[in-house]
């Protein structure tokens, strides 16, 4: 990545890249595991179900997943929970607020892309990052999830940038799958729901072990 102009916009995943939502949704997922008497699932566990949308997520935690006949009650009983209680211990990662004003101090324009559920990524970024990001995209019917690029796409028409301009920053093989996918460069964050050894082996080349190193990566 050379050339201190190079890029205009920052596409940020958002759980696990801006915010630390694992407690939240591991408290989610057993409130509707438990209602249903089925075993809780750990920290960890949710740590590596996450990524792929919270249908998947749900999938992964539920005993015999889909085929389970209470799945869809399940389902629902999270995605319900999840609505309600999204931000009870949800917060933003150490520096990523001092890294979103340097951003728009700089002139830079931002866009969040998730695979969580539309509603709760307009939500979290009303409350959260409404101020520096003027996109935010999440999952919804007739448009692809990441990683296939759609979503992407879909908020650098909303920001008017291009491809070229635009870096993708994310921690997970997911997000590394969908810049690729996209045709953008991508840095990969090391505070995040994946360790470092993991992106590496999904193709992350760029690291950030602090969220103020993306400024030195993106005028390096």
């Amino acid at each position: 990545m050379n050339g201190a102009k190079k890029y205009d916009t920052v596409v940020f995943d958002l759980d696990g890249t801006l915010l630390d939502t694992l407690e939240d949704l591991k408290d989610s997922v057993n409130h509707a595991l438990e209602s249903a008497g089925m075993p809780v699932r750990s920290l960890e566990e949710i740590r590596n179900f996450v990524g792929n949308g919270v249908r998947r997520l749900m999938e992964l935690a539920v005993p015999e997943g889909e085929e389970n006949p209470r799945f869809g009650e399940v389902f629902e009983r999270f995605r319900s929970h999840y609505g309600q209680h999204c931000n009870d211990k949800t917060a933003p990662y150490p520096h990523i607020m001092e890294l979103l004003a340097e951003l728009k101090k700089r002139g830079y324009k931002m866009a969040i892309v998730s695979n969580k559920f539309y509603d709760g990524v307009q939500e979290l970024n009303r409350l959260y990052f409404a101020e520096y990001v003027s996109a935010a995209i999440g999952e919804k019917e007739g448009i692809r999830k990441k990683p296939a690029p759609d979503t992407v796409f879909a908020a650098l028409e909303e920001l008017g940038s291009s491809v070229e301009s635009s870096v993708y920053v994310g921690d997970s093989e997911v997000d590394i799958a969908t810049a690729a996918n996209a045709g953008m460069d991508c840095i990969a964050v090391a505070w995040g729901f994946r360790t470092r050894e993991e992106q590496e082996k999904a193709g992350g080349r760029v690291f950030a072990d602090d969220p103020m190193d993306i400024i030195d990566i993106l005028m390096s």
